[in-house]
């Protein structure tokens, strides 16, 4: 059954709060309720699963005195039409109680208001008694919606209310949305009201009704709303952007009490509070950043690192120096936090002066100190991911992201630390989309802001080679697989995420930099054996967490389970993107893939290439554009040894070739003495396919799912 989760928060004192939840029933079920017999749905629509009569949306921004009050609530009434969509809403999942983590502290323990009733077809209501019926479940209440059948309305609301302190300025969480949803919606509102210090960003995009303000008595206090009707149902495909095509809106409420918070601000503000801020210039972008960054930080242990040591290039060095302090200020501090959090060792109080980089900020104004010091050109790129649509449509400042750009004959583009971060390769979701360039005078102030276009990385730069012998077993049950992955580009990024632990990675620095662990701060010799033996044992318990979790990782790519798993990092590829990561495994795969067939045996060779994406028939019917991460390729050398007295019939249907503009699948199937060789290339050109190139996709993906689905035959000779 799938769940509807329904996170929810309000904080209401005892005393009021059933006099509170009447209220709130009133707010959207009272007398003013427009929608309280609203039934029929268009005869277009009747073929849909569900349709949403009215969908509400509210939110509320006030202040009183100190205290700030968040209020947010939607309200959905649906007509349910099949039993897909009875199921879908057959239960609510919430949580009922909470403390407010805004601001600098929260005024109270709050409680969720929900309201759900069912108007049955006969227009006869029935509403759920949600603190009778509730269970609570792993710390949830759950409930389930009882005698809930198709052709009924569901009726539900969720109302939160926050309250919190704040002296200072303050943020709300963007809202981002699409103003469809994913069944058909008859008449949507979304409305909210705002008052002095409360500064409104909000527009809409790709068609989506304007917001319009409403009069008020109070010249301090504003009103808003969107409307939209007849609203068809948004699709939400694989390798899609909403926000980049869909009609949507997009809005932040930040809270400032005056100019001098209003200039600490995180966001692109408007002059006046009732003023709606709906575009971000050149100019803004400028005026934000003029004052943000600075050449900032002491260079000697850069400078102590540097001593004695030569380059071919400039690039050469500050790819040097970029690794040098990720570690120096980013992964040296990694096992202390680690370990400081899984024990009552405080490791981090064993470096008498530790420097960490918490934020691009901080990143930035170093290594804007390191480039002016040493008279290099650099520009800073402020972008922001292509999920959010275009640079030209920036509205919400969260959503920027900063690069520095080194000026050097082959620019280097250098951004805030990860683990893996790499001196020569950004933030994918940057590439290939229009960005600003703040200019930089002497190396130490911005001066303007111009428009750039970042590069894009192609399918070479960004690539898995898997190279896989497989072995059978002496009674034929199994097979046991050597396997050797390599990834390059952006590939590895998500691999290293998943596969590396942080002694994976720390240990390698340490060595490398000649730097220590935090055990060897430690001087007194029982605190060192007592916190070693706490170490190890933190260690341990995650290389048992990784172990399964790379056996998993392994059993999803196939879809098949494995047995006798063994891995072995070879390198962590951390050090630019030629330097691949690369890992070993060993594991079997038992009654799995071979089929006796008389005295012969059928083997599944094609699934050795892991599995592939299926487009059933309702994904071809795409009316979407595609929108990929980035070009990459896929490619697989796998080599099976043939057991004694036996042949291979069948290589036919493992030599496959669809290629065109969108991309391609290439696969080859030779024998040699007694190996079978099957290589195959899989590859993505384009960042972006438009719907019409949608069939020319789907060719090379059938071919590659389709050749996971081939085998060959083991002939007894």
């Amino acid at each position: 059954m799938k769940k509807l989760f329904l996170y929810l928060f309000i904080a209401i004192s005892c005393s009021s709060f059933a006099q509170d939840k009447a209220k709130i029933k009133e707010f959207f079920w009272g007398k003013s309720d427009q929608y309280k017999t609203a039934s029929t749905i268009p005869d277009k629509w009747k073929n849909e699963s569900a349709v949403i009569i009215y969908k509400y949306e509210y939110y509320d921004y006030h202040k009183f005195g100190a205290s700030v009050n968040y209020t947010s609530a939607i309200r959905k009434r649906i007509k349910l039409l099949d039993q897909a969509a009875v199921t879908e809403f057959s239960e609510f999942s919430f949580k009922d109680k909470f403390y407010s983590n805004k601001g600098m502290r929260s005024l109270g323990k709050g409680t969720n208001v929900i309201g759900i009733k069912i108007v049955k077809s006969t227009g006869k209501e029935v509403e759920v008694d949600v603190e009778k019926n509730a269970k609570e479940v792993d710390k949830e209440k759950k409930i389930a919606i009882a005698n809930l059948e198709v052709g009924d309305i569901l009726d539900f609301y969720y109302y939160s209310e926050e309250p919190f302190k704040s002296i200072y300025e303050f943020g709300f969480e963007p809202e981002e949305s699409p103003i469809g949803d994913v069944y058909p919606t008859m008449d949507m509102k979304l409305e909210f009201g705002t008052e002095n210090d409360f500064f409104l960003n909000f527009n809409t995009y790709n068609g989506a009704p304007e917001l319009k303000e409403i009069p008020t008595k109070n010249s301090g206090e504003r009103k808003y709303e969107l409307v939209a009707k007849d609203i068809e149902k948004n699709e939400f495909p694989r390798w899609f952007l909403p926000l980049a095509e869909l009609p949507c809106y997009k809005f932040q409420v930040f809270f400032a009490r005056s100019g001098k918070f209003e200039k600490r601000a995180d966001a692109f503000l408007s002059d006046k509070e009732k003023v709606v801020k709906k575009t971000v210039t050149k100019e803004d972008i400028f005026n934000y950043y003029d004052e943000k960054f600075r050449p900032d930080g002491s260079l000697s242990v850069i400078n102590d690192y540097l001593k004695g040591k030569s380059y071919a290039s400039d690039e050469e060095k500050i790819r040097d120096v970029y690794y040098f302090t990720r570690h120096m200020f980013f992964t040296q501090y990694i096992e202390a936090m680690i370990v400081s959090d899984a024990t009552k060792f405080y490791a981090l109080s064993m470096y008498s002066n530790p420097i960490f980089f918490r934020s691009e900020e901080s990143f930035v104004n170093y290594f804007m100190e390191y480039l002016k010091k040493n008279n290099i050109d650099y520009d800073i790129i402020v972008g922001t991911p292509r999920y959010n649509g275009s640079i030209d449509d920036l509205l919400i400042q969260k959503n920027v992201t900063v690069l520095l750009r080194v000026n050097t004959k082959t620019p280097l583009f250098l951004e805030y630390f990860s683990p893996y971060t790499s001196a020569d390769q950004f933030n994918y979701n940057l590439e290939n989309t229009k960005a600003y360039a703040l200019q930089v005078a002497k190396g130490k102030r911005v001066v303007d802001a111009v428009n750039v276009n970042l590069p894009a990385s192609t399918m070479q730069d960004n690539v898995s080679k898997i190279n896989s012998v497989a072995t059978i077993t002496d009674d034929f049950s199994g097979l046991n697989i050597k396997k050797e992955s390599s990834y390059f580009g952006h590939l590895k990024e998500s691999e290293q995420s998943d596969k590396l632990y942080y002694f994976d990675y720390v240990f390698e620095d340490y060595k490398k930099y000649e730097t220590k662990s935090v055990i060897e701060y430690v001087k007194n010799k029982k605190d060192k054996e007592r916190y070693g033996k706490e170490i190890d044992a933190i260690v341990n318990k995650l290389k048992d967490q990784q172990k399964e979790a790379f056996k998993k990782s392994t059993a999803d790519e196939y879809d098949f389970e494995i047995d006798d798993h063994k891995f072995t990092i070879k390198n962590t590829g951390r050090f630019g993107k030629k330097s691949p990561l690369v890992y070993e495994e060993d594991f079997a795969v038992k009654n799995n893939l071979i089929k006796k067939a008389g005295e012969n045996y059928l083997v599944e060779i094609g699934k050795l290439i892991t599995s592939q994406v299926e487009i059933d028939k309702k994904e071809k019917e795409r009316k979407n554009n595609i929108y990929m991460v980035y070009p990459r390729s896929f490619e697989n050398d796998i080599t099976l040894e043939i057991p004694a007295g036996y042949t291979v019939a069948g290589l036919d249907k493992l030599n496959k070739k669809v290629e065109n503009e969108t991309g391609g699948f290439v696969s080859s199937a030779t024998v040699t003495g007694n190996k079978l060789n099957i290589k195959t290339v899989k590859y993505y050109k384009n960042y972006y396919e438009p719907n019409s190139n949608w069939n020319k996709m789907i060719q090379f993906l059938d071919a590659a799912y389709q050749f996971t689905q081939e085998k060959v035959l083991l002939k007894k000779n």
